[in-house]
């Protein structure tokens, strides 16, 4: 349903943490919404009347003019809540809905599209570690989807075996390889054929020493979504975007951190062109395809 109307354009910002998310509003009003009603401590079962208040209030075009955005700091929560919204629909009367807890989604589909600026990802093999975690299960669905081959890094195996399976039953494919990484034995070995290397781990946690990285030369992109010292990769600095660094091109949080702004602010546009639309990782990376890459 297309936008036809000038009523005033309305996110509604749903959050499972106590107080939403400053961040979130200020980015929804830069990205031109009018009017952010944002919910703090938000609970499964307060879903369906908040929706409601969403879909009745305004009908036919006029509900291309609100939506939902699921964010705060619990991923596993916002994925609940955005089953939840999309449950609670019926037959026209829905609106479009975002799902970017943490920032998961949008980090994770700006490191992959740096990646693919720099090396074709489809011929490539990729080692991703903390891949069990939010944002770095979201980089290797991506990563599968382009036909890249995944080592799903985690310091324990079960989790990265587990997460492996459900990936690979997830996106139909048997690219992703579950690997442990919790010492440097394991992670040298890991390490082998790989050309890019995304580090999604907690912040100030160091998973790839500058010794192992230079010890690979078939490395050629280094990600670190890590913005706060010690550097995830050790070597890349939070600032770097695209520098050539030991013979390998990297990226710091704040060189993704640019793309992926970009991407956040045109996924809360593209909400309200139309009143159907559902946002989670794979479709804001299609989305952010088509976005000026700088």
């Amino acid at each position: 349903m297309n936008q036809s109307s000038s009523k005033p354009k309305v996110l509604i910002q749903l959050d499972a943490d106590p107080q939403p998310s400053a961040f979130d509003q200020i980015v929804a009003l830069d990205a031109t919404v009018d009017h952010v009603l944002a919910y703090g401590g938000v609970t499964i079962d307060q879903i369906e009347t908040i929706v409601h208040g969403a879909i009745f209030t305004r009908g036919g075009a006029d509900l291309a003019h609100t939506a939902i955005f699921v964010g705060g700091s619990d991923v596993s929560a916002g994925q609940s809540i955005l089953e939840r919204v999309v449950g609670t629909f019926f037959g026209p009367m829905r609106v479009s809905v975002m799902l970017d807890a943490n920032g998961a989604n949008t980090t994770a589909a700006a490191a992959v599209l740096c990646a693919a600026g720099q090396w074709e990802l489809s011929s490539s093999s990729a080692l991703v570690l903390a891949g069990t975690g939010p944002v770095g299960q979201r980089v290797v669905r991506l990563l599968a989807r382009q036909g890249t081959k995944v080592k799903l890094g985690s310091r324990s195996a079960q989790r990265a075996a587990t997460t492996a399976k459900q990936i690979n039953n997830l996106v139909r494919s048997e690219t992703v390889e579950p690997c442990a990484t919790s010492d440097d034995n394991a992670l040298d070995a890991a390490l082998d054929g790989v050309q890019v290397v995304i580090a999604a781990g907690k912040t100030g946690t160091q998973l790839l020493p500058k010794a192992l990285r230079l010890a690979h030369p078939s490395l050629r992109v280094c990600i670190d979504l890590n913005a706060v010292p010690p550097a995830g990769i050790e070597g890349v600095e939070p600032i770097d975007k695209a520098v050539e660094r030991d013979n390998m091109i990297a990226f710091g949080a704040i060189g993704v951190g640019g793309r992926k702004m970009k991407i956040h602010k045109a996924a809360l546009r593209s909400l309200f062109e139309r009143n159907d639309r559902v946002l989670d990782a794979e479709s804001i990376y299609d989305l952010a395809q088509n976005l000026d890459g700088s």
